[in-house]
């Protein structure tokens, strides 16, 4: 006797049909811990062209490969030949609540870390191995499906899809946005050849007239509502960006080492969000926050040893500590200066340009003296002029 919620593979008598198909691939993903499932048909995106007018506007900054795959960005089918469905999928990735202050005392030397990249494992792996399962599932279904799981690398517009699979709507801060999950989950797609039971597109925007989102964000980078230009975002200016970050926008990041949760986590949406499996991403007890000073003393081998599964690898160890050396620098304490002297002699000159800056904003003898002392020694142009600027700014 079949217990219930469990399905046995098709006879040829009675074959599964495309209702019971979609039930049992539901239920499988609700068992795996996906929070929010829906089905779609594989189409051209309706918000395919706003993505083309996003890219021509150099919104995508320094993300070439989101140009290089534009056109592919037009269909599922290149990410699946032959696809019909897609099942989308959200995994909730809220734990604890951030334990820094979003203005951290001074003198804690603390980098904020977006929550998603808390976790031990990137999520990406955890994700994956959810997929692996969930494909498996549907080929003792149907054996000769074609299945492909995917999650945020392939070009593929989840949020769009997430849309029409009625997960939610896309909010003003361009993040898919759940009535009951609020915003923070991970979109994963599950797409195959085979034909599925369709949802309903979620047809409602339910942000109304709330700017929350686009009045907090610091650096302003929202252009409108629904817009938002990554080049100016802190979350690409602290991962994507590959080279030194905007003199004018480096106040802005504040406290932000690595990622930034500011419109979720002023969005009202968010308020009576669930926490998810606090197992699957409990927080690594250095994560949240995460001390800026030992990050000078990480050789590259030390950096791969505490990173390299988690997501904050993505940034490489010169843009961390680029982005821990302009964090110092807001945090403006004379505590600073002895971390920022171990990046003013890194290997890297991203890390020297950055603590260059950071020393000219603490403004102290100290400070001043160091910026001095290697200014001779200097080779690289680049930071030499951000040494140049940081001891003219001393007053």
């Amino acid at each position: 006797m079949k217990k219930p919620g469990c399905y046995s593979l098709t006879t040829r008598s009675q074959p599964m049909n495309v209702s019971q198909r979609t039930d049992a691939l539901r239920e499988k993903a609700k068992q795996l811990g996906f929070s929010l499932v829906g089905v779609c048909p594989a189409v051209t995106p309706e918000g395919i062209h706003h993505f083309h007018d996003w890219l021509s506007a150099g919104y995508a900054g320094e993300m070439t490969y989101l140009v290089d795959r534009a056109q592919a960005y037009e269909h599922p089918r290149h990410v699946l030949d032959g696809v019909r469905s897609l099942l989308m999928l959200g995994l909730n990735y809220r734990t604890e609540e951030p334990l820094a202050d979003k203005a951290p005392h001074q003198e804690s030397l603390q980098g904020r870390v977006s929550r998603y990249a808390w976790s031990e494992q990137d999520y990406h792996d955890t994700i994956h191995q959810k997929l692996k399962l969930l494909r498996a599932f549907l080929l003792d279904l149907a054996p000769r499906a074609m299945v492909r799981g995917v999650v945020d690398t392939a070009p593929l517009l989840e949020r769009e899809f997430a849309q029409l699979a009625g997960l939610g709507w896309i909010g003003k801060n361009t993040l898919l946005i759940n009535q009951q999950q609020g915003s923070w989950f991970f979109l994963a797609a599950l797409l195959t050849d085979l034909e599925l039971a369709y949802d309903a597109s979620h047809e409602t925007d339910h942000c109304g007239t709330c700017r929350a989102c686009l009045d907090a964000c610091p650096t302003d980078a929202f252009t409108a509502p629904y817009v938002l230009d990554a080049t100016k975002c802190i979350s690409y200016l602290t991962i994507e960006l590959r080279s030194d970050i905007p003199t004018e926008l480096r106040p802005d990041i504040g406290p932000w080492l690595f990622g930034c949760d500011v419109c979720q986590e002023v969005c009202p949406w968010n308020r009576r969000a669930p926490s998810g499996d606090a197992a699957l991403f409990a927080p690594r007890h250095d994560m949240n926050p995460l001390q800026l000073a030992p990050l000078f003393e990480l050789n590259d081998d030390a950096f791969r040893t505490r990173f390299r599964r988690t997501p904050l690898w993505r940034s490489k160890r010169r843009g961390l500590l680029r982005n821990a050396a302009i964090v110092l620098g807001n945090l403006g304490s004379t505590t600073a200066i002895a971390p920022l002297q171990r990046g003013l002699h890194d290997i890297e000159p991203l890390v020297r340009a950055a603590a260059s800056w950071a020393l000219g904003r603490i403004q102290h003898p100290q400070a001043r003296q160091a910026l001095q002392n290697r200014a001779p020694h200097e080779t690289d142009a680049g930071v030499a002029a951000e040494i140049k600027a940081a001891l003219a700014s001393f007053t």
